[in-house]
């Protein structure tokens, strides 16, 4: 976890922060070097001691730190411009790419004009109007492909709705039974951990590999042991939608196959898939380039999708089908898992959407999210009360070592009381910036930042209500503040491809205002909604 994050193909050697035990705070040198100084400032080398720079003099360093490394990304400040003014014309502050990404403006004129000026029917024939929306199709599957690094005669591309829907077709597919076991990552996304149900039903084991605080990363010898007995499912996230980290692939022995959900890790991350060893790759692409919202892949190797066992057939997956003969013979490779008509008119969105993301270079977008991500938790964890007590604790990896633009975290005041998270959304809200609060469709990260036990939640998992309120996480969170003073949601905020230097100081400057803040000097948090899903 420690050392430079620089490793072949990530671009240039990238800042490295580190914890530094005299005041807690992270020192970072420009380059990716790195030595323990207590005070010195990203780029600028000094010692401890009475020669320490002041602050004044380490925040205009950081500051020649970031417009240094922003430089070699300045084409996205004029996708900014050109494709998302709308942001800054209408005062926005977007911090919930992982929630989902923001379209480029240019990317819906282009989907409207095409539709404009065409007659697309059907893709299911060879009319006029038929073939080439059938050609378009085949386009976007092509750019797919393309856009993942996969070899078109290793892998298919399925269109599906989203990535939930991708998963789905491994869950309900998959051959579990006693001797072909499910082993999931307690980091995962409830589209993930919905597999368990498919395994339980078939009789097969299901084991969860946990994550280990405070950097809520994998156990991996917990990781080897469960991969240790006879071949079956292993699924877990590229990156975490809670924590942004990202997980090391492991090697897994013969026969065992891979789900990677990669929805919140391809939006700011270059996948490669040709060079890594996994079988099934989840995506919904609004989390990429926001638009459109109804289409998701999955990304299989051809002998994965063989093994899969469909449990039913439907329009658009079979060659033939008998009622007389209670018979049918699913059309092989992808077609066979697209269920019904295809969303048609929107996949070539998705493939201008790729050509989007080939202009900007997805590189380009990885490095650019790196350096702001790195200089805002090096800022958050500056934010300090004048009784010198931390403003943020962050949930998961300060250091941005294997981990992604995504960063989990309470806020706590002068006297260590938690600040409600739903609280301060509405104050960020009134500022104009969009982040999100809860535990983000992912209890399993959740329950290991916030120390949540299984003793903790069965009472809510057995009743339908609580206090006469139907249960939702809502209910729980208040709960747990009312009895040990700390809930179990949190605040997260993400960064992106529009996400820009304004962005993340606009954050930091609304973060400062919260300082020597007292819990019961905000206003109280709002009353709790009507269950709702407890998303993204």
């Amino acid at each position: 976890m420690g050392g430079d994050t620089h490793r072949e193909g990530d671009g240039p050697p990238r800042r490295t922060l580190r914890p530094v035990p005299q005041r807690g705070r992270l020192v970072v040198l420009a380059g990716g070097r790195h030595r323990h100084s207590r005070v010195t400032p990203s780029g600028v080398r000094g010692q401890t001691g009475p020669m320490e720079r002041t602050d004044r003099d380490r925040q205009r360093a950081d500051d020649l730190w970031l417009a240094e490394r922003l430089r070699a990304t300045d084409h996205l400040d004029c996708l900014r411009e050109e494709d998302f003014s709308r942001l800054d014309r209408d005062g926005h502050v977007y911090l919930d790419h992982t929630g989902a990404g923001l379209y480029p403006e240019s990317l819906v004129r282009q989907h409207l004009e095409m539709l404009a000026g065409g007659v697309f029917g059907n893709p299911h024939s060879d009319n006029p109007t038929s073939r080439p929306a059938s050609e378009m199709v085949e386009e976007a599957r092509e750019a797919v492909l393309r856009f993942v690094g996969a070899d078109p005669d290793t892998y298919e591309c399925i269109f599906t709705p989203n990535a939930t829907g991708a998963i789905r077709l491994v869950a309900e597919a998959f051959p579990f039974g006693a001797d072909r076991p499910l082993v999931l990552s307690s980091d995962n996304h409830n589209s993930v951990n919905g597999i368990r149900e498919h395994a339980h039903r078939a009789g097969a084991p299901v084991t969860y590999v946990p994550v280990l605080a405070p950097d809520l990363r994998l156990d991996q010898d917990r990781l080897l042991s469960a991969l240790a007995g006879p071949p079956g499912l292993l699924a877990l996230p590229a990156q975490s939608n809670y924590s942004g980290v990202q997980h090391p692939l492991p090697e897994v022995p013969d026969g065992w196959r891979v789900l990677w959900d990669a929805a919140a890790f391809a939006p700011t991350n270059p996948l490669h898939l040709d060079d890594r060893h996994v079988d099934f790759v989840s995506l919904s692409f609004y989390k990429v380039f926001g638009y459109p919202t109804g289409v998701g892949a999955l990304i299989a190797r051809r002998d994965a999708l063989a093994e899969l066992v469909r449990p039913w057939f439907a329009g658009g997956t079979i060659a033939i089908a008998s009622v007389a003969a209670a018979g049918h013979r699913l059309v092989p490779g992808h077609a066979g898992f697209e269920d019904g008509t295809l969303d048609f008119l929107s996949l070539p969105a998705v493939r201008a959407g790729i050509e989007v993301m080939e202009r900007i270079d997805i590189n380009s977008v990885h490095d650019r999210v790196q350096v702001l991500t790195a200089w805002t938790l090096e800022r958050m964890q500056d934010l300090r009360h004048a009784n010198g007590s931390p403003l943020v604790q962050v949930l998961g990896p300060w250091e941005p070592v294997d981990r992604g633009a995504t960063v989990a975290f309470v806020l706590v005041d002068p006297d260590g009381h938690e600040l409600a998270d739903r609280s301060v959304e509405r104050m960020a809200t009134t500022a104009g910036i969009s982040l999100r609060t809860g535990c983000f469709c992912n209890p399993g990260a959740g329950e290991t930042a916030r120390d949540v036990s299984a003793d903790d939640l069965r009472p809510f998992l057995a009743a339908d209500t609580y206090e006469g309120r139907p249960v939702s996480l809502c209910e729980v969170d208040q709960v747990f503040r009312r009895h040990r003073d700390v809930g179990v949601s949190a605040l997260r905020v993400s960064l992106g491809m529009s996400s820009n230097e304004a962005d993340v100081r606009t954050w930091i400057d609304f973060l400062g205002g919260l300082l020597d803040r007292r819990a019961d000097e905000l206003d109280p948090p709002p009353p709790v909604p009507p269950p709702r899903p407890d998303g993204a």
